[in-house]
């Protein structure tokens, strides 16, 4: 699979780092979280913020929770 290309089965999210103030964070089901992990990190570089992402179980739910850091 090419670095750019979305899964089949992964929907398109809009992530929220323009809102987001230091330590606020959102979670995003997915049953691939490395990938997840990896266009999370990458948007957030190109925006120009700091992250923290880690694969996580929240209510029985798999996915990934982002933290904003810097």
């Amino acid at each position: 699979m090419k670095p750019n290309s979305r899964p089949p089965d992964e929907p398109l999210w809009d992530l929220p780092f323009e809102g987001m103030e230091l330590g606020d964070s959102f979670f995003i089901p997915t049953m691939k979280p490395a990938y997840m992990t990896y266009v999370i990190d990458t948007r957030a570089k190109k925006a120009g913020y700091k992250v923290k992402v880690f694969t996580v179980t929240e209510q029985g739910v798999l996915g990934v929770r982002t933290w904003r850091v810097g």
